[in-house]
């Protein structure tokens, strides 16, 4: 498996991201709101959201003590729901991320563990991808690989002459996506050969193919939608 739980670029971006939302008063539900739709409508794993998950867990906390202590002083109704909505808002996103992380975890494992997209994992989302990994091999092997003919046992290869992994599912990166500028990037090549350039305005919405902006996606200077 590839090695590490995280680069070192990964945390800076974070860092960096954190600083420049600050600047623009943008708050942390709102960029856990835009994490989880990057990572719901990007094919692949995204890079995990560490210090963002961490601080949005703290939020909950503390929304959740403050509601209890409302509740418990006789505050309002009013305000108390209000406080309940932030934190069901809060909820409902943080465990929506995680949830759709795992379930990319759970069909592309195998892909995920051989690929450098293992490093975009958490500590525990490593833990879980090997955990699955070791369950589904131990439950192939014995119900179904062991009762192949020889060459044919891989859960990995379709036969032992195939030259690729030609059995692990891998995420679709020509899939298309809807997203939107942040800001105007200007003409922007889509393939390698430079045949297909399109020029990116701030705040505008396109559908272009998910490996071509993947590392605009990455960056932060767009956002899927």
């Amino acid at each position: 498996m590839a090695s590490g739980s995280g680069s070192g670029s990964g945390r800076w971006s974070e860092d960096l991201e954190t600083e420049a939302a600050m600047a623009m008063g943008t708050t942390d539900v709102e960029l856990l709101k835009r994490a989880w739709r990057n990572e719901k409508a990007a094919p692949e794993i995204l890079q995990f959201e560490a210090a963002l998950v961490l601080r949005a867990r703290e939020q909950i906390q503390l929304l959740e003590e403050t509601v209890e202590e409302f509740t418990e002083n006789g505050v309002d109704d009013l305000v108390v729901s209000l406080y309940q909505m932030d934190l069901d808002r809060t909820l409902f996103l943080l465990r929506s991320y995680l949830r759709i992380r795992l379930q990319k975890i759970e069909k592309y494992m195998i892909h995920i563990s051989k690929t450098n997209l293992w490093n975009r994992l958490s500590e525990q989302e490593q833990r879980f991808a090997k955990r699955c990994t070791d369950i589904m091999e131990k439950h192939l092997g014995q119900s179904v690989l062991s009762r192949l003919p020889y060459g044919y046992q891989s859960i990995l290869k379709q036969s032992i002459s195939s030259e690729e992994d030609d059995m692990v599912p891998e995420p679709q990166l020509d899939t298309f996506v809807f997203c939107k500028t942040k800001n105007a990037v200007g003409a922007f090549q889509l393939d390698d050969t430079g045949d297909e350039i399109v020029d990116l305005v701030a705040d505008d919405l396109y559908v272009l193919r998910y490996k071509s902006i993947k590392g605009l996606v990455e960056s932060g200077r767009i956002d899927l939608v």
